[in-house]
């Protein structure tokens, strides 16, 4: 929670018409980007017949379907159901993920000048955990270190267009909801409170207005809109960070630290924004500017429309027919997250009241290379820094420098006093589908570093420094179809442990505790995957049959991450100890284990889709 969340994602990608990716100069109708802008355009359902399909494979059920519902409406709606659970227990892992995810959209057209089109995605996720047959220290760790996770989400809106003289009208109206629960208890103990160490409830919900005019007068093309949110959020927190010790002498040698809180809020998020572009000598030259500001009815200066006015302004100038020259710069606001927002103190008191939003300034440019219709070069370089950043009070630490895990970021005391920076190159390349044959690849080389209350600046859990990433397919003949994907990542820097306080915490905790003294000061190995997938079509009357084999890193490369701190077990799963006596609640005479399982994770899948 308070993080982006996972690699599975449960966008439907055969609804997907277009995806567009903007890094920098984003355009001013879009409230909240710090770093980069997806914008997906979902198609509309076929107007003539029904159609869908059905995918099944060894980890997922799915289903498409789409078609008019009248002459003026039609509809896309799918459901998927994942089998990962059975596989996990099939190669006996003691992971249990398990999700149900749903989408539809719905287009209604009034007339030729007004349309109506209700959109909707949700998802359902359980992460649980299950005893393996064959227990060891690495299954062990996993099976008792890890919370429960259950999940449940939505976004559903309404969105209507309607034509204007020379232009059009938006008015969209939409809901997100995020259900997050979490529990933890002590060495897996699941269900006994006295060994509780971590409980969630979470609700996260968004109610959203937005409304936007997009004209043109002559050679001029400009977009203004405002937006209004109303937020309420609710977040049930009780957290063991830290339980009491005391030695022979029943003197207390660490103190207990807990987090337990309940707060509810609810407040408004409102802004406004102005777009404009143009064109100039034939269309070789062109210009696009905006201007944004957000406020909010919470924090101290969050109805102050100067503290987040947001001006962007991009270049583009074509040499000739194939070379293009971009360049563009831009300020951009984003306001903390609700996590750290809600954090409420043992009196109550909203802490992090006082916080800014996060700011971003980007510089950026580059050159296209067009040498043919179906094929497409660019190199770009850029620069980007962040202005009030989060820092923990109490660690000191960048929230941008907190390690990927499960629970929650932001549960504390915050200080807009962070600043970060990120810098690099990226080189692209697309050939699209001609002669059988498309390819896309990607080169970035880049550094990100954030500063905490020192305001020295280190890697962030992000800098990989080195991201490869490339896509091949080839249409072969007798539908035959392959298709290859990989990625290559620089090792990501991590924190290693403090082992006097992992062995004194581990009990409670079940993790070991990182060194910040030492944060971000070592780094993984690097990380590189190939997957592969071979399709074979028959194409009836009726329908399609399309049966596949998709291998998920088919050289079995191995998946770098930190070792994991725990404690030496003995075969019937209690701890192994240095005087043989049970072990001590400060762990004194139990033996320290790192685990370093780099193994990889090889998954072979063979289904089917049909296609009506």
């Amino acid at each position: 929670q308070g993080s982006s969340g996972g690699p599975q994602g449960i966008l439907n990608v055969s609804f997907i018409e277009d995806v567009t990716l903007s890094t920098s100069a984003f355009n001013a109708r879009y409230d909240n980007p710090l770093s980069s802008v997806f914008q997906f355009k979902q198609r509309d359902g076929n107007t003539e017949r029904i159609q869908g399909n059905i995918r099944l494979s060894g980890t997922e059920l799915a289903t498409t379907f789409d078609g008019p519902i009248s002459s003026k409406t039609t509809f896309l709606a799918s459901a998927r159901r994942s089998y990962l659970q059975a596989f996990f227990k099939l190669i006996d892992l003691p992971i249990r993920p398990s999700y149900w995810d749903f989408q539809y959209k719905v287009t209604h057209k009034f007339n030729a000048k007004t349309s109506l089109t209700a959109i909707g995605i949700g998802a359902i996720d359980e992460f649980s955990f299950a005893v393996p047959k064959e227990s060891t220290p690495e299954k062990e760790y996993t099976l008792r270190s890890n919370p429960l996770i259950k999940q449940n989400s939505y976004t559903v809106g309404f969105a209507l267009k309607h034509l204007l003289n020379n232009g059009y009208l938006n008015v969209t109206l939409s809901r997100n909801y995020l259900d997050n629960r979490l529990d933890k208890f002590e060495d897996g103990n699941n269900g006994i409170e006295s060994l509780r160490t971590l409980k969630t409830r979470s609700d996260e919900v968004e109610n959203k207005l937005r409304i936007d005019v997009n004209k043109s007068i002559g050679a001029w093309k400009y977009a203004y809109g405002a937006m209004f949110q109303y937020v309420q959020f609710k977040n049930d927190v009780f957290n063991v960070l830290q339980k009491e010790l005391r030695d022979v002498n029943d003197n207390v040698i660490q103190p207990q630290v807990l987090l337990d809180f309940n707060t509810e809020l609810d407040f408004v998020k409102y802004g406004a924004f102005f777009q404009t572009s143009r064109s100039f000598f034939n269309n070789r030259f062109s210009v696009s500017g905006g201007v944004r500001t957000d406020m909010n009815s919470f924090t101290d200066e969050g109805n102050n429309p100067l503290e987040t006015l947001s001006p962007r302004v991009s270049f583009s100038y074509a040499l000739n027919n194939q070379w293009n020259v971009n360049a563009s710069l831009g300020s951009y606001y984003k306001i903390p997250i609700y996590t750290v927002l809600g954090y409420q103190n043992n009196q109550g008191e909203f802490v992090n009241r006082s916080n800014q939003y996060i700011q971003s300034d980007h510089y950026v440019a580059g050159v296209e290379f067009l040498p043919s219709e179906s094929l497409r070069f660019t190199l770009e370089g850029f620069y980007k820094a962040y202005n009030n950043y989060p820092v923990s009070v109490s660690r000191g630490i960048s929230l941008a420098n907190e390690g990927a895990s499960f629970g929650a970021i932001g549960n504390e005391a915050v200080t807009s006093t962070g600043e970060g920076r990120s810098f690099g190159v990226e080189f692209f390349t697309q050939k699209k589908l001609t002669k059988s044959l498309f390819y896309v690849l990607a080169y970035t080389y880049y550094k990100s570093e954030f500063a905490g209350i020192n305001g020295v600046f280190i890697p962030s859990s992000w800098d990989n420094q080195h991201l490869v990433s490339a896509l091949l397919g080839k249409k072969l003949k007798k539908g035959w179809e392959l298709g290859l994907k990989f990625r290559y990542a620089g090792g990501a820097p991590y924190t290693p442990f403090d082992l006097e306080a992992s062995r004194a915490n581990y009990l409670s905790q079940g993790v070991g505790v990182r060194d910040l003294s030492l944060l971000n000061t070592q780094r993984l190995n690097a990380f590189n995957q190939v997957d592969l997938r071979v399709d074979k079509k028959w194409n009836y009357k009726q329908f399609t049959f399309d049966l596949y084999l998709d291998i998920q890193n088919a050289f079995r490369s191995a998946t770098p991450q930190p070792a994991e701190y725990t404690f030496e077990r003995n075969t019937d799963g209690s701890y192994t100890t240095t005087d043989g006596q049970p072990v001590r609640q400060d762990g004194s005479n139990a033996i320290p284990l790192l685990l370093d399982d780099d193994s990889p994770f090889f998954v072979p899948t063979i289904g089917f889709i049909i296609e009506f």
